[in-house]
């Protein structure tokens, strides 16, 4: 399950369930107070998600609202190749009317509401990308999202929450790892900032 090597720059060195960890979540304070914002643009599926999707297309239709598409063929964009995803195709959705196609006028994941009225587990139905965010796997590395915060309004480092991203967003990554991939996460989080506490030490004994 686990293995430990450099990736092509060689800045990270641990990987869990086949993904290098960026060790910045542990340290990087999370500057997102969630109000749904960041689905307005949009999320890449994995194309098996995406398949899945269109299989209970007719769920979602019901709880869209008159803000939303019923049109299926207007809900994503063109598949494309990426190797960040475990299909190796990507397949965005599509802003409709200033937002993501699955979000509706009061800032809510049709998929994840349909997931709820279901009494399901509320990711059931949603893209991994889109539970993660703003936490992403880019070339095979766990990390931020820094890049698009800027288009966010709300987004911005350095919150007054003082937690960090892993502190934040403990949910989504174990979501993603499972359990013992979770568990493994939080040793290596121990062991990391042990390592840069007395590399600190040791400049201040200097």
């Amino acid at each position: 399950m686990t293995e430990e090597r450099n990736n092509s720059n060689g800045k990270f060195t641990k990987k869990i369930n086949g993904i290098l960890i960026d060790p910045l979540i542990f340290t990087y304070k999370s500057y997102c107070s969630c109000v749904g914002d960041c689905c307005y643009h949009g999320v890449y599926t994995d194309y098996k998600e995406y398949q899945y999707i269109l299989s209970i297309q007719d769920k979602i239709k019901e709880i869209m609202d008159e803000t939303q598409s019923r049109d299926v063929e207007s809900w994503f964009e063109a598949p494309q190749k990426d190797d960040d995803f475990e299909s190796g195709i990507a397949v965005g959705t599509e802003v409709i009317n200033g937002k993501c196609t699955f979000l509706d006028k009061n800032g809510l994941c049709s998929l994840q509401k349909l997931a709820l009225k279901e009494g399901e587990f509320k990711w059931k139905h949603k893209p991994l990308y889109c539970v993660l965010f703003p936490l992403t796997v880019f070339e095979g590395v766990l990390s931020i999202d820094t890049e698009d915060n800027g288009e966010i309004p709300y987004c911005k480092n350095g919150s007054k929450t003082g937690l960090t991203f892993y502190e934040a967003y403990t949910e989504e990554l174990k979501h993603l790892f499972g359990d013992d991939g979770f568990l493994e996460l939080e040793n290596y989080r121990e062991e990391y900032l042990k390592e840069i506490n007395v590399g600190v030490n040791e400049n201040v004994d200097k």
